[in-house]
């Protein structure tokens, strides 16, 4: 399917098991809990275009995306295409990018943008989701993993969270462990684009992508505190090991949060993020997906 040439509709009203489960590709704009329309696609994928089928046994790829990219973006179409031989595809574009609302708050309110697109996704018929999040999206990922699990902690607590919006298998991908780092010239670039005015209006114009001008206020919890809470949501942490914006000491030290808990994969020659990832990559990583149980 091509994004680009899909209507706007209204938020789908389907319910899992329903007679009526969606068999064929929908964009709409969903709203998240503090009022931001998100752009949004569902691809039902190659393996349930049969409509005498339920989908509920399919896995769902949740894709979410890097800072600056957007549910058309060519290289967001690619990962969604690589996705779609495993299961369904949910694409979408964060607060700030593309034709969605709002601004960007970097990684921070983008919890709830993925939030609001794992529960469509849910709503489509599927009891299979995997969340995958590249660069921001990484970091967006770990974070919605720890605050929207519906699995049970060891004490038997329940995190919190709506339990719709829960993902049953994460995967990040050359994410930041910590926040505020600036030891590579790419990532000084990008704090320029963030905290400078000039640079936001850059971000606008140049890149189709609104900033939030005020910055983190409490600033939220971060992708290597956030990764202890995730267990025992599967969780695959992937990384290239000449990434040019973080170096292999953050997917590191996420894996060291993790304990026993995650996988490593430290793709060697790989760059940064959706540009980086290459086709046998983005298979492996289906596969893997696809095969962990709910």
């Amino acid at each position: 399917m091509s994004a680009g040439t899909a209507g706007h509709v209204a938020r789908s009203t389907v319910r899992p098991n329903s007679e009526t489960i969606r068999r064929t590709p929908l964009r709409t704009f969903l709203h998240t809990d503090d009022g931001v329309t998100i752009d949004s696609v569902y691809e039902p994928g190659a393996a349930v275009y049969d409509a005498s089928r339920s989908p509920s046994g399919d896995p769902v790829f949740v894709v979410a995306h890097g800072f600056t990219g957007d549910v058309d973006k060519p290289h967001v179409r690619r990962v969604a295409e690589a996705f779609a031989q495993y299961g369904a595809v949910v694409t979408f574009s964060f607060r700030g990018h593309g034709a969605s609302g709002g601004r960007s708050t970097v990684g921070d309110r983008e919890v709830l943008d993925l939030a609001a697109a794992v529960a469509w996704a849910r709503e489509q018929g599927h009891a299979r989701v995997v969340t995958v999040g590249f660069s921001m999206g990484g970091s967006v990922v770990l974070r919605h993993a720890a605050l929207y699990g519906s699995r049970a902690h060891a004490d038997g607590r329940r995190r919190e969270g709506r339990t719709e919006a829960h993902t049953d298998a994460v995967v990040s991908v050359s994410a930041p462990a910590r926040w505020y780092y600036r030891g590579t010239a790419p990532m000084r670039k990008l704090h320029w684009l963030v905290t400078r005015p000039e640079g936001r209006l850059v971000g606008r114009y140049g890149l189709n992508t609104r900033i939030e001008r005020r910055g983190w206020d409490p600033v939220p919890v971060s992708p290597v505190e956030a990764v202890p809470r995730i267990a025992p949501t599967p969780l695959l942490i992937v990384h290239g090991d000449r990434d040019g914006y973080f170096p292999v000491d953050h997917p590191r030290m996420l894996a060291e949060a993790a304990a026993d808990h995650a996988e490593l994969w430290l793709e060697p020659g790989m760059g940064h993020a959706e540009h980086a990832a290459a086709d046998d990559l983005l298979a492996r990583i289906g596969r893997w997906g696809s095969s962990q149980d709910s």
